[in-house]
């Protein structure tokens, strides 16, 4: 019962679709036990009365599995997603760009260490607005402002925030990030 749990809310967090061999690494479990766990959630999930769906994706490798919406509540997904990427910034969204405009460019998992807390979704609608860039170093998504970010605060440059070249570079944070690895 327990890997089934586990499944499904891997599924609900993840951003992106999940192969068996990543729920196995993530769960410690065989194919077997994922295959049957991911049976029974699809056929939990994929009714007409449910508000979700898994989807499967089969390649030809391996296949893949996502957790979305059911195409029944389109309408109420696209308008609430449409006021989140309209409205105004969460405190969370903030916090976040704050970390992103002072360290940056910052990975996600340097993000949560500071925070504390999963940024997928937080990233995900900051990129949606464009306050947020993504490039990729190594393989590895990094996080840096835009431009239409400093549009939005109004400055020239990223060194125009308040106390940038202190908190750019700060020796606590530094030795923190360092603990955490």
């Amino acid at each position: 019962m327990l890997l089934k749990q586990k499944i499904e809310s891997l599924l609900f967090i993840s951003t992106k679709p999940l192969t068996e061999k990543d729920l196995e690494k993530m769960t410690g479990t065989g194919v077997d036990g994922i295959e049957k766990a991911l049976s029974e959630l699809m056929e939990r999930y994929n009714q007409d009365e449910s508000g979700l769906r898994i989807l499967e994706n089969k390649k030809v490798k391996q296949k893949e599995y996502q957790m979305t919406t059911s195409p029944e509540v389109r309408p109420a997904v696209e308008k609430f997603v449409k006021e989140e990427v309209t409205g105004e910034l969460t405190r969370a969204s903030l916090e976040t760009l704050t970390i992103i405009a002072y360290r940056g460019p910052v990975t996600r998992p340097e993000m949560e260490q500071i925070r504390g807390v999963n940024c997928s979704q937080i990233l995900r609608n900051l990129l949606i607005k464009g306050l947020v860039e993504m490039e990729e170093k190594n393989k590895e998504p990094y996080y840096s402002i835009s431009v239409d970010f400093l549009k939005y605060l109004g400055v020239s440059n990223i060194q125009e925030l308040p106390d940038y070249d202190k908190l750019h570079q700060h020796e606590s944070l530094e030795e923190f990030l360092e603990k955490q690895e």
